[in-house]
């Protein structure tokens, strides 16, 4: 569990029920937020405990060396209390926090020099590929691979898989098809627009089916 130093908190903060008159009409996020802004450290573990399975997930999937993901967890948790008070509620505390968590990733990776994301393909090929997302036609790739990730059975070979993939690609796929993000909220965690986040998924899937393929028989998938 992510900060483990924070799990007695949780339990404290779950019997303390006391919140304020004005904290009653807020939205649950405005509350946790004013409450630890107000001193009330218990509230943070709550908000450790209601965003540590996102948070984690993003790690997993970004930051390939296990020994460095929990110090990353710490450092994301460290920058969250130390920047919440300039937090706008222009989008879910969570989104917020994962904001954090990519950009920590992200920070890391290029210091260490890693591949964030496989090559472009052509003009030509991107321009195909746009025009196919611009007209909603998933296509034969995203059809394909759907059906996969859909596949519990196959967990143990898309993950394999899915590792293989550079850190950008394995992120999109798992916010969208295990955290079931829309693309607006991709967009708003990894700072790139609407369309960019599409044209990648496309990207990440006809990957994710190419290396499938090239790996496993057909009858096995």
């Amino acid at each position: 569990m992510i900060l483990k130093n924070y799990c007695n908190l949780y339990a404290i903060a779950r019997s303390n029920q006391q919140v304020s008159h004005q904290n009653e009409y807020q939205h649950p996020d405005q509350q946790l937020v004013s409450r630890v802004l107000g001193g009330d450290r218990y509230a943070f573990g709550v908000i450790i405990k209601n965003t540590e399975g996102l948070v984690a997930q993003l790690i997993f999937k970004m930051i390939p060396v296990p020994a460095d993901r929990k110090d990353i967890a710490q450092d994301v948790y460290l920058k969250v209390y130390k920047n919440l008070p300039g937090f706008k509620f222009q989008c879910k505390l969570s989104t917020w926090i994962a904001q954090i968590t990519y950009n920590t990733c992200l920070h890391y990776l290029e210091k260490k020099k890693v591949v964030l994301i496989e090559a472009q393909d052509d003009d030509d090929g991107q321009r195909q590929t746009l025009e196919r997302l611009q007209q909603k036609d998933v296509g034969r790739y995203d059809n394909e691979v759907e059906r996969l990730l859909s596949a519990k059975e196959l967990s143990v070979i898309l993950n394999a898989e899915l590792d293989k993939l550079s850190p950008v690609y394995k992120t999109l796929l798992s916010l969208y098809h295990q955290e079931e993000m829309s693309y607006t909220e991709i967009g708003q965690i990894t700072n790139l627009p609407e369309g960019t986040v599409k044209n990648y998924l496309f990207r990440a899937r006809k990957a994710l089916k190419q290396n499938l393929l090239t790996n496993y028989k057909r009858e096995d998938l």
